[in-house]
């Protein structure tokens, strides 16, 4: 399927590893220009090296731009959006998945915890949007995917931090929706349940932790929760990224994907 992506301009946050990096890699695959963005400048050098692979080392620099910031500083997101521009021109496609929340027992999480997601996550998105989309609407065209999470719709008492910022995330999302319509500016959310990513590993953990059992039994329950019994590979979610931000379904704006192998207790 032709998705029609090349020559396009995408930013990727949290592209480092996991669903970012499947995000960049698709997109670059595809034929589109990526402004991978994260916080770890080492761990984002080996991710373009890894998408670029056998190409000649002169494509990065002109398909691939590394930005190394924090998207909880206001400051970041400023500074991707000027560099997408500087580099390219104009911003075609946004994938805001940078963004973490710890797990733990509610009553021994610090008010920071909360904090700290809020500001990551939350607002760590909603600025980016808030700086990149102008500049769609002056263009007339753009797409907008928000990684998000199931524990928007189904929280857990050791993921209260996250879960509420994904449900803000969700609100968000359909509220902006309406607006971005008018300047043919769409913006989805897709909610991964369990992911084989570093991520889910450290929440395993915490989770395990705040249980008080083991690694091992907390993956085990994680696994019997989900129906078709194993964890969503990062690059279903950058699949579905890709057909978002195409158009090969251009009715598509203000929805949320869930992609969790058939987790979700409800509607």
């Amino acid at each position: 399927m032709d998705l029609g992506l090349g020559g396009k301009i995408a930013i990727v946050t949290g592209a480092s590893a996991g669903i970012g990096l499947a995000c960049s890699r698709a997109l670059y695959m595809e034929g589109a220009s990526v402004v991978m963005v994260a916080r770890d400048s080492v761990r984002l050098q080996k991710a373009a090296d890894s998408i670029v692979g056998n190409s000649a080392a002169s494509e990065i620099p002109s398909r691939i731009v590394m930005v190394a910031g924090d998207m909880g500083d206001p400051a970041t997101s400023k500074t991707v959006v000027s560099t997408a521009l500087e580099h390219y021109g104009r911003i075609d496609i946004v994938i805001n998945n940078a963004g973490s929340a710890k797990a733990g027992a509610f009553f021994e999480l610090s008010e920071d915890v909360f904090t700290e997601a809020w500001n990551f996550k939350l607002l760590g998105y909603i600025r980016l949007v808030k700086e990149a989309a102008p500049h769609m609407i002056d263009q007339k065209d753009g797409r907008i995917v928000n990684i998000v999470g199931g524990a928007g719709r189904t929280p857990n008492p050791n993921f209260l931090a996250g879960s509420t910022a994904n449900a803000a995330l969700l609100n968000f999302t359909r509220g902006i929706s309406k607006e971005l319509a008018k300047s043919n500016v769409r913006i989805n959310a897709i909610s991964p349940g369990s992911t084989a990513t570093e991520r889910a590993e450290t929440l395993t953990r915490q989770h395990a932790q705040a249980s008080g059992i083991s690694y091992d039994e907390q993956k085990t329950l994680m696994n019997k929760s989900i129906p078709l019994g194993h964890l969503v590979d990062p690059d279903e979610i950058a699949s579905m990224a890709l057909l978002l931000v195409s158009d090969r379904v251009p009715s598509i704006t203000g929805t949320e994907i869930v992609i969790d192998g058939g987790q979700q207790p409800g509607v």
